[in-house]
């Protein structure tokens, strides 16, 4: 069996990090190295799906959830217009193989894409 995630870690309580969201489905927290002014992760509780790909293909609702939560996180704590990034693969700069999504908003650099 694999180690559980650090997203996992984060949410079961073993690594410290403030949770700025959470429904039945999906949590939030700030990006330790954040690329803008709002830089958000929003993270399936399952670690079912290593990537956005595979999240789509196995459960769409699970995908709309969270860019619903991201959607409300942008409004509550920005302008409400954003960018929403999934890294896919290492070669796209994914460095945790639990699907999560990144929230920029505010003041973004040209050209920043996150981690």
């Amino acid at each position: 069996m694999s180690e559980p995630s650090i997203f996992s870690r984060i949410l079961a309580g073993e690594i410290p990090s403030e949770i700025v969201a959470e429904t039945e489905n999906v949590f939030a927290i700030r990006d330790i190295a954040p690329q803008a002014p709002l830089h958000l992760l929003v993270i399936p509780k399952t670690e079912d799906y290593r990537n956005v790909v595979e999240l789509a293909a196995g459960d769409p609702a699970l995908l709309t959830e969270m860019v619903g939560l991201a959607n409300t996180l942008a409004a509550e704590h920005a302008d409400g217009d954003f960018r929403l990034i999934f890294n896919t693969g290492a070669g796209a700069g994914q460095t945790v193989f639990h699907v999560h999504a990144h929230v920029l908003a505010g003041g973004l650099a040209e050209g920043s894409l996150g981690g």
